[in-house]
């Protein structure tokens, strides 16, 4: 798996995970503050993504990516225990790999990400986003051959890819500056790629897409710092009541106004801050 590293090895070690659509670019603003701040700092991309090539057995789920993060940080690199971050499809995989390996995920940071659901607890909470923000989640997992059909030249998949920076309004107006834009969506100019990050979206609507089933769910296990970014249209408008119903162990809840989905990006000074006061919490 691509991926970068930053920091002291042998320090704390922090995984950051990127969600859709991103890569491990989303990290650039937070990586070295991260290192300097004493950790040592693992910035992937996942399958599919980025630098990362797609694999043959064809799945795109949470379960797929929780075991190569597992493979990678565990295994490959050798790390002992870690805390891993995650926003977007990057917040499950966190979940997935906290739930599989408890005794060595020493605490989560979510922000903006799927939540497990229960319905009880979140009686009389806002869980779902307009109603008009799914159709790109519907047609992704539903209709993918004939979206990356239409999108039929890199200047259509940079088009698709920058409204989920601009006017779609994930990000809080003006947080990406146009040259910031082309920077993030030009890893999905190519057709093969942007086709592959589709398939984790038809993961969530076909069971047969998926290589295993999630344990994805509540949390009593482990620490969590909950981060909302307040301006995003696309995530849960209580996310971070939500967060509170099934992470028993919420460190921290901080909701970050004039910002959206991207926190990392939007926020770096902010996300630093909370981020490492929580990493520091035992140190």
């Amino acid at each position: 798996m691509a991926h970068w590293r930053a920091g002291r090895v042998g320090a704390p070690v922090v995984v950051c995970l990127h969600g859709w659509p991103e890569t491990k670019l989303i990290w650039e603003r937070t990586i070295d503050p991260l290192a300097d701040a004493g950790f040592d700092v693992i910035v992937p991309d996942l399958r599919g993504f980025g630098e990362t090539d797609s694999v043959p057995d064809g799945f795109h789920d949470i379960v797929s990516h929780a075991s190569d993060i597992a493979a990678l940080v565990f295994a490959a690199l050798g790390c002992e225990t870690a805390t891993f971050v995650g926003g977007d499809l990057g917040g499950p995989v966190a979940q997935e790999v906290a739930l599989r390996h408890p005794d060595r995920v020493e605490g989560l940071v979510l922000f903006n990400c799927p939540l497990p659901f229960d319905k009880e607890r979140m009686s009389g909470m806002r869980t779902r986003a307009p109603r008009e923000t799914a159709d790109y989640f519907i047609r992704q997992g539903t209709d993918a051959d004939a979206l990356a059909t239409e999108l039929s030249s890199p200047a259509a998949r940079r088009a698709y890819i920058a409204r989920f920076y601009g006017d779609r309004n994930w990000a809080h107006p003006g947080a990406f500056a146009p040259e910031d834009v082309e920077h993030h969506v030009e890893p999905f100019a190519d057709a093969t790629r942007l086709r592959a990050t589709f398939a984790n979206y038809e993961a969530a609507f076909d069971p047969a897409k998926r290589c295993g089933r999630p344990l994805f769910g509540p949390n009593d296990i482990h620490e969590v710092l909950v981060m909302f970014g307040t301006s995003d249209a696309v995530i849960y408008p209580d996310f971070d009541l939500m967060a509170a119903a099934v992470f028993s162990r919420v460190w921290k809840s901080v909701r970050i106004d004039g910002c959206g989905h991207f926190v990392p990006w939007e926020q770096p000074r902010r996300f630093i801050e909370e981020t490492v006061s929580f990493l520091s919490r035992s140190r």
